[in-house]
């Protein structure tokens, strides 16, 4: 029990500390990082990266014995996570080649931006820390693992609207997406270049084509992600079927595994 109170209460107190951080520095980092060195993308990264060393620290107190690159599942293979979400998210290319124009003017660190950078940080952040800490190393279980960093997840995106329904539509989606983003990288095998390159085409392909304003989208904006969803949804329940791997995520693992797994 002092075990599992300690683990938690640094746990919390690391994100907590994180996420003042974050909210109080992120952008004087990120505004004098642009000023040295004359670049938004590389400010972004220099930012993300600063603000994340609570979390890095956080991590070798819980878990010293660890490396850092297995603890956020950065050691598995990034081929496969990228081969696999580049098939699963044809869907959304192909549908939006069709019915949608592809934006003449792109600022290229704004792109980088917007899907590189934004994916990869946010998902060491949520899915790997928040989510994938909690489900690996404790008794949550899938959705109770999930839900705190869903929450969190959706809260960071309602910046991009002020009418209240489309607030309801963009915390709902991305909340949603976040369980998503979370099953895909814990059914890859804990393998987050899976959840980063998935989150990484998705927002590449509602960057490039003149899809929507933001993430609540429309008819065939959300029609062809959800196509997409499905069918990374089917090949990896196929690619475990074949390989007789089992599922991560089942009935006993949905709210409380029956065991603490030290994965």
């Amino acid at each position: 029990m002092s075990k599992n109170i300690r683990f938690f209460s640094i746990f919390i107190l690391g994100f907590t500390i994180y996420y003042f951080f974050d909210f109080f520095f992120f952008k004087n980092i990120q505004t004098f990082s642009k000023n040295l060195f004359h670049s938004k993308a590389i400010a972004h990264v220099i930012a993300y990266s600063v603000t994340l060393i609570p979390l890095m620290v956080t991590l070798k107190i819980l878990l010293p014995k660890r490396n850092i690159s297995e603890l956020l599942s950065l050691h598995k293979s990034i081929i496969r996570g990228f081969i696999l979400t580049l098939i699963g998210t044809l869907p959304m290319l192909i549908g939006y080649m069709i019915h949608f124009k592809v934006i003449r003017k792109i600022n290229i660190e704004t792109l980088f931006i917007n899907t590189l950078s934004s994916a990869f940080f946010e998902e060491i952040i949520f899915r790997a820390f928040l989510i994938g800490i909690l489900y690996r190393f404790t008794r949550f279980g899938f959705l109770s693992s999930a839900l705190l960093g869903s929450l969190l997840f959706a809260q960071v995106h309602l910046y991009q609207s002020q009418n209240i329904t489309e607030l309801t539509e963009i915390f709902a989606i991305t909340f949603l997406g976040s369980v998503f983003f979370s099953w895909v990288y814990f059914e890859s095998e804990h393998n987050l270049w899976t959840a980063v390159f998935l989150h990484f085409f998705m927002n590449l392909y509602w960057e490039i084509f003149n899809v929507s304003e933001n993430v609540s989208g429309n008819l065939y904006g959300n029609l062809y992600k959800l196509i997409s969803i499905v069918v990374v949804i089917a090949l990896i329940i196929h690619f475990k079927r074949k390989n007789k791997i089992p599922f991560e995520v089942t009935w006993k693992s949905l709210f409380i595994k029956t065991r603490e797994v030290q994965s």
